[in-house]
């Protein structure tokens, strides 16, 4: 055992506690506080360079007032954004995320031209349904119906020949 430095037996916490309060002889800040001052130095010499590259320069909504948020202030304002923005698909709960497809699928079977895929799509669609009752996962409950094959098959056949 090292008797030279007494640090060394203290438990980490303490340690890292002693050094925190510890103070610089120049200054009297302590040495938690030089260490954001310094990291605040830093950060703004970044930004610095980064305005004198032109970094910043032409950014969307420059020059722009920011969108209202209205009286309530949403906390997830920007997720939304973020998802309308990068057009993100595929993050919502099963049981809206079907929903959602459900609303769509018309469109979706209306783009096919052969029945043996149209079918397959509604399958695959029924099978999703049936696997999102059946999981517990929390969440809004699943509240799509199944949609029957043949009768979407024929409501297709219907539409395209108009």
């Amino acid at each position: 055992m090292d008797s030279e430095n007494p640090d060394e037996h203290e438990p980490q916490p303490e340690r890292r506690a002693h050094r925190e309060a510890e103070r610089d002889a120049r200054t009297g800040r302590s040495a938690a506080s030089e260490r954001i001052r310094h990291q605040t130095q830093w950060v703004e010499q970044q930004i610095s360079q980064a305005m004198a590259r032109g970094d910043f320069d032409n950014l969307p909504g420059a020059g722009k007032p920011i969108k209202d948020l209205g009286s309530s202030h949403d906390p997830d304002w920007w997720v939304k954004k973020l998802i309308e923005r990068e057009q993100i698909t595929g993050v919502l709960p099963p049981a809206l995320m079907l929903r959602k497809e459900d609303a769509e699928l018309d469109g979706v079977l209306d783009r096919e031209n052969v029945e043996r895929i149209v079918r397959e799509i509604l399958e695959d669609f029924n099978k999703r349904v049936i696997s999102a009752r059946r999981q517990l996962q929390g969440g809004p409950p699943v509240i799509t119906k199944l949609r029957d094959v043949e009768a979407e098959v024929t409501a297709w056949r219907d539409r395209r020949t108009r």
